[in-house]
Formats: structure tokens, sequence, C-alpha cells
């Protein structure tokens, strides 16, 4: 299979109708040039290597230190990027190297930049806290100093009050209790301790009742809200926080109390009664905090001019980081001679790049300096290669449509190529309207007009798919449009766009033209439908039989290239039994029921006949010899469709019964009398081993039984996959429908009131229903559809899909994703 050349003979040279020829290429590299090559072979990108040390784990392979190595400095730079992130500063964008780095140079620089910036952070932050329990503490000295100055007013007053309230001869110097009596009080005088701090003000309630609780009473509180929010020292958050002085009595008090704050996380501050020591404590610590917030600045500044010289590089050392550790995972996927002097790499590339890598394994042996040179040599084996298409970013998101449902067998016909056109064709068939074909053209040109900008950015899952798409919908939009001109629809308004309608009023003050009827009175509209049908009586069923038999004519003729396609397959891997006994008898099945139905109707539409085509198929099998009578369309018809129906049902054992006999007796013929595998040359030791298929024994049973559900899905097939295409008809229909309901019984309902807010609102409801329904619930049920139609009615009747992808190691495919 491998041996086969670009077109195979048979077909015509296209790059996408075939993948590209394929050959397994063993390379045998000396151990000092072994680095350079594999990355001169990473910026070509044209090879996939395959693992020859499977049986060993990551940590037991050649380079497990240097991946190790290289894993630690990807660590460091995602701590330098989450820092930038932090400091809101962003990558400076790639830019020329001014001049290459050394591996051990970037790991010694990544180092002294984390050690240096981890240091600059733990100083920063040990910097910030200060400053922020500072600011803290000035708060609690400016709130309880309120406190005290407040209370020292108040007694001062109530002196005030007193004096004046005093008789003549009592002075303020009077005392208030006789000598016996204080001495008998002072030996009763507790002396009230202090503790004043921060609470958040969410537990500040909470906080109150258990100070209340746990001390039965005997403390007095007193809370200040703090009017802005102040930066929480532990935490580093900004909390609203209420200033609380605690006065107690006793060490036991004092106790509960402390404990009591450090359960609700408020944070303490030292503090004196005396007003003078505070105003003198508040003007040392609004010095202290200027100092730190200067000191602070100096960090940050430092800091930010650190990452800015980090952010310079970043993208330099990552993408050198990432492409020394992808190097080292494929040098571990080599497996070492047994000299420990060589490396040996076996991997796919396509025919066409041979040149290309030896020009590169040349290359890396002058520029290593290397004594040997590398060796380079295809191996021939019977394993199957993987597949590649050479797209570019118009086909590659068809190409994708196509691999979701599976990734083509090697060299097999590729539908990618049909479904460029096929695909946007059947999704405009049920979606045929110009005017929501021009708002999707819109947004397709917005999305191709920003492809620069959207290519380099992380966008959401459904943008990203809708941008991967961009040139699919651009295909769908413009096909749109050509239905809907078709059709005659804008948003299911009819206009005279080519010429005037054919149809005339039957009196000259044509009053009710719709429902009493129109006749022809100039020559027929010239592309499309006429838009005298649109609103008239008869308009349903003349949209419903042209849409529907347009469907089926559609079907067969998709179905019929799904059916041409195997023949080419089997022309290309030169298998005659596919061509006789598959290709012929589904051709004659096909079409000698649906094939010969489509040429019915195209036939009744051009002599205008007004023959019953339900009739006719229906009695081809249930009374094929009847008289058609006015059903007939031409002559002989009733004998061509006898040959035609037993011609149908020689086809089904045609299918079944040969196939599994030939395929048997060419076993038989290949494996008589091989008891012994012959020798393949002195270099089988170089070979990969094969798949052993060809020497598994032959199961008559399975293939008869695989032959027989094969035969019985295509017979089945050939009459659910008709009527599957049905669904362009019906989603046509709704589509047109959903259209004409939100023109007719919002816009122009709206429009009938004669009033200026209705119609506002009518045109909004008009217009969130027309982008909500048809340009996006509409959109995407369509394209499911034609997924459908592609993946299932059309695929199936010669794409195997079991393919795998080409997946060279190329640098250009690293990523920009955080590992």
């Amino acid at each position: 299979m491998a041996d086969h050349g670009g077109g195979g003979g048979c077909c015509p040279p296209m790059d996408l109708f075939r993948s590209e020829p394929m050959h397994l290429v063993q390379i045998i590299i000396p151990i000092e040039s072994a680095h350079l090559t594999a990355s001169y072979l990473g910026d070509i990108g044209l090879i996939q290597f395959k693992d020859l040390n499977a049986e060993k784990s990551p940590f037991q392979r050649t380079y497990a230190g240097q991946i190790k190595r290289c894993g630690e400095m990807a660590r460091k730079l995602r701590y330098f990027k989450d820092q930038m992130s932090k400091a809101g500063l962003t990558p400076t964008p790639k830019t020329e190297a001014q001049g290459d780095i050394n591996l051990d140079d970037l790991e010694v620089k990544l180092g002294d930049l984390e050690a240096e910036l981890i240091e600059v952070n733990a100083n920063s932050e040990k910097l910030q806290r200060g400053y922020n329990e500072l600011v803290e503490y000035k708060l609690v000295l400016q709130k309880a100093g309120e406190f005290f100055r407040t209370a020292e007013s108040s007694v001062v007053a109530q002196q005030r009050e007193l004096s004046s309230d005093q008789t003549p001869e009592e002075s303020l110097e009077t005392p208030l209790l006789t000598d016996q009596d204080s001495k008998t009080e002072q030996g009763k005088q507790v002396k009230l301790g202090v503790l004043a701090g921060l609470v958040a003000k969410g537990k500040s309630m909470a906080f109150e009742r258990i100070l209340f609780r746990a001390t039965r009473g005997n403390v007095f509180l007193r809370q200040s809200t703090v009017e802005e929010a102040v930066v929480d020292p532990s935490s580093g958050e900004k909390v609203e926080k209420n200033v609380f002085l605690v006065f107690y009595s006793g060490e036991r008090a004092k106790s509960k109390v402390l404990k009591i704050c450090e359960a609700f996380g408020a944070n303490r501050y030292p503090f004196v009664e005396d007003l003078s020591k505070q105003e003198q404590t508040i003007t040392e610590v609004s010095g202290r905090t200027s100092e730190l917030k200067r000191t602070i600045d100096a960090g940050l500044l430092h800091r930010g001019n650190l990452l800015q010289t980090i952010g310079e590089q970043y993208e330099r050392w990552n993408l050198l980081v990432r492409k020394e550790k992808s190097i080292y995972h494929t040098l571990n996927m080599l497996s070492i001679d047994v000299t420990k002097k060589c490396l040996v790499a076996e991997g796919w590339s396509p025919i066409y790049a041979t040149e290309q890598i030896q020009d590169a394994l040349a290359r890396a042996t002058i520029d290593s300096n290397s004594q040997v040179g590398a060796i380079f040599r295809i191996l021939h084996t019977k394993e199957l290669p993987p597949t590649f298409f050479r797209t570019n970013k118009f086909t590659e998101s068809f190409q994708t449509i196509v691999d979701a449902y599976g990734v083509a067998k090697y060299q097999e016909a590729n539908p990618g190529v049909y479904t460029v056109v096929t695909f946007p064709f059947l999704f405009a068939v049920m979606f045929g309207d110009w005017g929501h074909g021009i708002c999707i053209l819109l947004a397709a040109l917005f999305l191709i007009f920003k492809e620069k900008k959207y290519s380099t950015q992380k966008l959401g899952d459904i943008m990203e798919m809708t941008f991967g798409g961009r040139y699919v919908i651009l295909l769908m939009s413009l096909f749109s449009i050509y239905t809907g001109l078709i059709y005659n629809e804008f948003f299911s308004v009819p206009f005279e766009l080519f010429s005037p309608s054919a149809y005339v009023c039957r009196d000259t003050s044509c009053s009710e033209a719709t429902t009493i009827g129109l006749i022809k009175g100039r020559d027929t509209y010239p592309f499309g439908v006429d838009p005298a049908w649109h609103g008239s009586r008869s308009e349903l069923p003349f949209l419903n039989s042209l849409k529907m038999k347009m469907s089926i004519l559609i079907g067969v003729a998709q179905m019929n290239l799904g059916i041409i396609m195997s023949f080419f397959n089997a022309l290309y891997f030169k298998n005659p039994v596919n061509i006789w006994f598959q290709f012929i008898p589904q051709m004659i099945f096909l079409n000698g029921l649906f094939g010969y139905l489509s040429f019915l109707i195209v036939l009744k539409w051009c002599i205008g006949s007004k023959a019953d085509l339900y009739h006719i198929m229906i009695y081809m099998f249930l009374s094929p010899t009847d008289d058609l009578g006015e059903n007939q369309l031409f002559a002989n018809q009733k004998t061509v469709q006898l040959v035609l129906l037993l011609l149908s049902l020689i086809a089904v054992p045609w299918m079944l019964l040969p196939k599994p006999f030939i395929l048997k007796a060419q076993y038989n013929r290949t494996h008589q009398g091989e008891s012994y595998t012959p020798l393949e040359g002195e270099d089988q030791s170089l070979q990969v081993e094969a798949n052993h298929d060809s020497h598994e024994e032959f199961e008559f049973s399975e293939v008869f039984v695989h032959q027989l559900i094969h035969t019985i899905e295509f017979v089945l097939g050939a009459v659910s996959n008709t009527a599957s295409y049905l669904r362009l008809w019906a989603l046509s229909l709704a589509h047109s429908e959903l259209s004409t309901v939100f023109y007719e019984k919002v816009l122009l309902l709206a429009w009938g009131y004669n009033n200026v807010i209705i119609l506002g609102i009518g045109i909004l409801v008009f217009i969130f229903a027309t982008v909500g329904v048809l340009l996006v619930m509409e959109t995407l049920s369509a394209f499911l559809h034609a997924l459908r139609l592609h993946w299932v009615e059309f695929q199936n009747k010669f794409y195997e899909g079991d393919g795998y992808k080409f997946h060279p190691f190329s640098f250009m495919l690293l990523g920009d994703e955080d590992e």
C-alpha cells in the first residue's frame, strides 16, 4: 500500500483527493549531533517519530534528567508569568532574537531572577504588613482618643453643672466624703484595664454578645465604625472594620477578652489613656507610616523594573524551553545503539519531504562538527501509514468536518474535496433567504477581517469554534443568498428583481388577486420563483411539490456520487472484486428505483404531465404488469419498469453471494502450501514488524455475515437515505414559514397600529426574533442536518474513516497552553 504513487494512475493529482504518499524512514544519528538534528527536523516539521522505547517508563529513558531540568525552568517561567499578570504587565510580543542563548546560561539566569523576585516579594509583603498594622494602629489611636476626649468633656460638663447647683457654703474644694468615709472607700477601689483594637464589622455584634456572656456583663465595650475599608494585615484584603475599646477588671476577665479577640480575628494594639501621650504616639506612627510608604513604593518600582526586564525576554525564553523539552521528549523515543555512540530513529514522513529531511541532516552534521554523518534510509513495511492532507486556512475547516466523523484511511478518497461545495449548498437549501444570508455574510466577513487579531487570542469555546469555521460560514452565507434568490425570499418578502411577474390580474380592478387567481400574461420569470406565488392560495402546494422533488433529486445525485467514489477507491487499490460485486450492483439497485424516480420527476417537469408519481412507484412493485393508463409518461414505460425492477431484484443476491466465495478462493490460492515464512533479505532485522493480517485464519462465516449485514444495510439504506434527504424540504419550509410569521404577525401587525411606540416595540421584537431564532437556532439546526446528510447518507457509501492522523514533530505545533 505504501508503494502507491501520488495519483494512483487513475485519478487526477489533487492535494485533497488522496492523502500524501508516505514512507517509513530510519535515521541513524551520531550521539554528538542528535540534539541539533532533532532541532532541525522540528523546524521543518515533516516527520512523525515512532516510540521505540515504549516498554520503558519515562524515568528509565536516556534524557529523563534533561526533561526534568526543562520542566523546572518551565515552572519558573510560569511563576514569572503569574507575577506579571498580578502586576498588570503582559509579556512583550516575540521579536527578532538578539542572539542565541545557551540552555545552561538560561537555567542559571532564571534561578537568579526567581531568587531575586522571591526576596523582593517577601520584603514587600513584610513591609506592607507592617504598613497596614501602622494604619490600623493610627485609626485605633484616633478613634479611642475621641472616646476619651468625649468622656473628659462630659465629666467637665457634669462638674460645671454640679458647681452651679451647690449651696453657698459649699465649693469645689469641699470634699465629697469625710476623711473617715474616704478611708473606708479606698479599700474598695478597683483599677480598670483597657484593650483596644479592630474587629471585622460583620462580626462586631457577635463579638459584643460573646464578651457580655463570657464575662457576665463585667466589661464595658465601646465601638466606632471606620468610614473606609482598611487592608487587613493578615489576609491583605480590604475589610470593613470597627474600632473597639474594652474596659475590664481583673486578670481573669483580661484572659477571657484576649481569647475572644483571638477567636474573632481581632487585631489588638497598645493603648495609653494619657491624652498627651496619645498625641505623641499618633505623630510617631504617622512618621513611621510615611517612611514605610516611601520604602514600599521604592520596592514596587524595583519589582516592576525587574518584571519589565523579564517580560521583554519572556516569550523568547519560553519558546526556547518548550523547544528544548520537545527535543528531549523526541530523543527519548529513539533507541540507543549498543555501542552508545548513535541513536536509531524510525518514523513516517511524506515522500515529497525526503529531500528536505536529508538537507536538514546534512546541515546538522556540519553545524555540530560531527565526523560521521547521519544515515537516512527507507524501510519497507506492510504497516498502515498515517493520513496527511496538505490543507490551508480555507480548506482546513472543511477537512475538520470530515475528520470529526473519522480520519480517512491511508490514501482512500477524501470526501473533504466535495464537502467544500456540497456542505454549504445543502445548508443553503434549508436556509434559503437572501436577507438572512446577507446577515450571516456580514458576520463571516467580520471574523475574516479580524482574523489576525483573533488568531493570537484565547477565545471562549463557542467563539473559538465559530472563528475556526469562518470560511465555512462564508460559503454557507453565499450559497444561502443564491438559494434565497431562487426562492425569491428576503426576510420572507418577494421582490421582482429580474423582471416583472409573469402573472397579471384577471380584471382591471385586480381585486382579491391572491384568492380569485391570476393569469399568465408575460414571459416566464427568468430566475427563481415568480413573486406572484407568494401569498397566493397555491403557494404551499406549489412550493411543497417543488422542494420535495428537488430534495429527492439532490439526494439521489449525492448518493450516486458516493457510490462512484467507491469505484475510484476500488480502482486505486486494485480491488476488482469491489468493482464487480459492490459498485455495479449498488449503482443498478439505487438507480433502478430512485434514479428512475428522479428521471420521472425531471420528465414530468419537461412535458407538463399530470401523472401521479406516487401511484407509478407504488404499483411498480405491487402490480408491475398492470396498464399505466393516464400515468404513462413515455412509450414502453411498463417494459422499462419491469426491466429495472428485475435488475434491482437481481442486484441484491449479486451483492450478497459472490464476494465471500471469491475472497475465500483468493485466500486459499494465496496461502496454498505456505508452511514457512520466506526470508526477506539481509535487511530484515532493520524492518518494522508488519501486521499479520495476511496470516490470520480466514473465517468464511464472519465474512459472509459481514457481507449480509452490508447488503441489508445498503438495501434498506437506499430507501431510508432517500427519505432522509426530505429534511431539505422540511427545514426549508419551516424556515420560510417562521420568517413569514415574524414578518406578518410582528412587524406588519405593529405597523398597522399607527403608533410610534408600538412600532418601535414591534421592530425590536422582530429583530430579536430574527436574530435569536432564524439566524442562530435555525442556522445551527440546518448546520447539524447538513452534517448528518454528509456523515450518514453520503460518506457511508464509500468512506471507511478508520485511519489515523499524521502528527509530525514540529515546533509550529507547540501551542501556547500552560502545561
